[in-house]
């Protein structure tokens, strides 16, 4: 088995679809030996929902799905079987209601997700755990890591992460948080999301801003603007072709455009091929160079009107 589907529900951890016991499942599933790979949805979807269930949505194994935002996260990330030494945990909670509900209920899913990675960690504790998660899903991992010890998530890529910088720095602040390493994947597509986060959420603190326009300053997280050219130069120099942007507003852009998945699976399954040291390296190498090209272009001067050709 390589991928498990698992809920939050109000008693507790549930299987989806499944009435097997939550760690008894997870003990069988954990014996192999390659990374856990945790993938946590953010708004709108809900377990079991007629219309929003995030199981036959961006974690089902479909890949015809009438839904143009409908792409399977397993398969795009080996965990269809076809990698059968990763583990694959798609991890559903209620992120339906209002914002502001299902902000809040981020908050209780980190306590969930939490605990199941603790599940994860008794069953197989030499196993990476890795995680990635979209929007509030972002909110969910950093909820989850006040609860943890350390090194019980070794690496989290957060894309279009819908919380604030100073909640990621206390988040950070902690054992867990010391000892993760964090890739916050931002893109200017996001820009309109991570405003309306910033009017309609109170933020902890004043003048806080999303994550999407200001970074924490640790040196275990590491923001990653796909619409920058530096990056895209920086990631193909390490053989990642990421498509630039290719809409001026899209939510769903961190897990659409082509080239961000093998980029985010080499990521979370040979993480020692891309350290974070190396990539925050090759960025600054690569906004050098553009800066320093931009510093070489000759400057261009138009001649001025003279004689009866003055205004």
């Amino acid at each position: 088995m390589t991928l498990l589907r698992i809920n939050m529900q109000e008693q507790g951890l549930a299987m989806h679809g499944s009435a097997l016991p939550v760690a008894d499942t997870i003990r069988d599933a954990a014996r192999g030996i390659g990374p856990v790979i945790l993938m946590i949805h953010g708004f709108k979807f809900e377990p079991g929902h007629p219309d929003h269930c995030p199981h036959a949505h961006i974690f089902s194994l479909r890949n015809d799905h009438d839904c143009w935002k409908a792409r399977s996260w397993p398969r795009e990330l080996g965990l269809d079987g076809s990698a059968p030494e990763r583990l694959g945990v798609a991890f559903g909670w209620p992120a339906r209601g209002s914002i502001w509900q299902a902000y809040a209920q981020a908050a209780e899913a980190g306590r969930a997700l939490a605990e199941l990675i603790r599940l994860i960690r008794r069953a197989a504790p030499h196993r990476p755990i890795h995680a990635v998660a979209h929007s509030l899903g972002a909110r969910v991992v950093l909820s989850a890591l006040p609860h943890l010890p350390p090194h019980a998530l070794s690496r989290a890529i957060l894309l279009a992460g819908a919380e604030f910088s100073s909640a990621a720095e206390a988040a950070l602040d902690t054992p867990a948080g010391r000892t993760v390493e964090v890739l916050s994947i931002t893109s200017r597509e996001n820009r309109l999301y991570d405003r309306l986060l910033e009017q309609v959420i109170a933020a902890p603190h004043r003048r806080d801003a999303a994550l999407g326009r200001r970074s924490p300053r640790r040196g275990n997280w590491l923001t990653l603007p796909l619409d920058d050219a530096a990056t895209l130069s920086a990631l193909r120099g390490l053989g990642h072709d990421i498509a630039p942007p290719q809409r001026r507003v899209c939510h769903w852009s961190s897990y659409l455009r082509p080239g961000v998945f093998p980029f985010y699976a080499a990521l979370l399954t040979e993480p020692q091929r891309l350290p974070l040291p190396v990539l925050r390296r090759s960025l600054e190498r690569e906004e050098q160079a553009i800066a320093g090209w931009r510093l070489r272009l000759p400057a261009f001067s138009l001649p001025l009107p003279m004689g009866n050709a003055a205004p």
